[in-house]
């Protein structure tokens, strides 16, 4: 690496299940040693659960597990919804998964000099709220908890006196946050296919009722499918520029909130890896470039 080598940064966008992509894409990525190309990387919701593993540089991990729990109600069910308030079980898939059935290797994240962050919602100002994590602890993984908790489906997480909740719900595509913080050359990871266009959310009489206590995040709601569009559109000007390189899937994925078939995930997640892999050299080339 040269002294002027461009700052590299890489933004993955959320979409619950849809991560499997995600994860085939940064399996590639991680295989062809393309990972420590990247000064930071940065993840809202499923892209923070999920792209944690590109610091811990844990290969396989991410639909090893989801393949494995995803049939378990402690995991993701509506059941875990009705007695935990969760869809996805809090304790289970931020306690149990991570430090006791699957660990995740916190001293490779610790040890790796890739920066990494995860984007959460300030459920009282509406705010998105970008947590830097140098060192993992019990604390950061309260904030990809939060990064990843859907207004109505999971329950607020409190952390030192604040309130948040999905990232996505005020800043889906941090973008335009890593260009702020100086990275010049930068990978977008999306899960939704070039064409798609977010209509506005169809829970939003039931947000204004359950989350009335937190008037900001339910104006967030009303205009997110606005907002999402507008960074979308910006995305694609700045790809079609040369000046960010971005990893879609070719077409919609089609695949649930709450998947329970470890076929349909390893299906979405082989689409990730087929995705990266043809788009191999082009993402070379991009960041060679100088």
């Amino acid at each position: 690496m040269t002294e002027n080598r461009k700052k590299t940064g890489l933004v993955m966008e959320g979409g619950a299940m849809r991560g499997m992509f995600t994860a085939g894409v940064l399996d590639v990525i991680m295989e062809e040693g393309l990972d420590r190309a990247f000064d930071g990387a940065i993840g809202v919701s499923a892209g923070a659960t999920f792209g944690c593993n590109i610091k811990s540089h844990q290969i396989g991990r991410t639909i090893r597990y989801n393949t494995k729990y995803c049939g378990d109600w402690r995991y993701v069910s509506w059941r875990s919804l009705f007695t935990t308030g969760d869809l996805y079980g809090a304790e289970f898939c931020y306690e149990t998964v991570p430090y006791e059935l699957d660990p995740f290797d916190v001293e490779t994240f610790n040890q790796s000099p890739m920066k990494f962050y995860c984007v959460c919602t300030d459920a009282e100002t509406g705010k998105p709220f970008y947590h830097y994590i140098p060192h993992f602890t019990r604390k950061d993984m309260e904030y990809v908890r939060a990064s990843a908790s859907m207004p109505i489906f999971a329950r607020p997480v409190e952390i030192d006196g604040r309130i948040f909740l999905d990232g996505g719900t005020s800043d889906p595509i941090p973008v335009t946050y890593f260009e702020h913080k100086g990275y010049e050359k930068i990978v977008v990871l999306l899960t939704q296919p070039a064409d798609y266009v977010k209509q506005k959310a169809g829970y939003l009489p039931a947000a204004r009722i359950l989350l009335r206590k937190y008037p900001a995040l339910i104006r967030d709601l009303e205009d997110r499918h606005i907002r999402y569009n507008q960074r979308t559109a910006y995305i694609r000007r700045k790809e079609e520029a040369g000046e960010i390189f971005v990893i879609r899937p070719p077409m919609a994925l089609n695949i649930g909130s709450m998947e329970k078939d470890p076929a349909e995930l390893r299906r979405v997640y082989g689409i990730g890896r087929k995705t990266m892999e043809e788009g191999l050299d082009a993402l070379k080339a991009y960041l060679d470039r100088e």
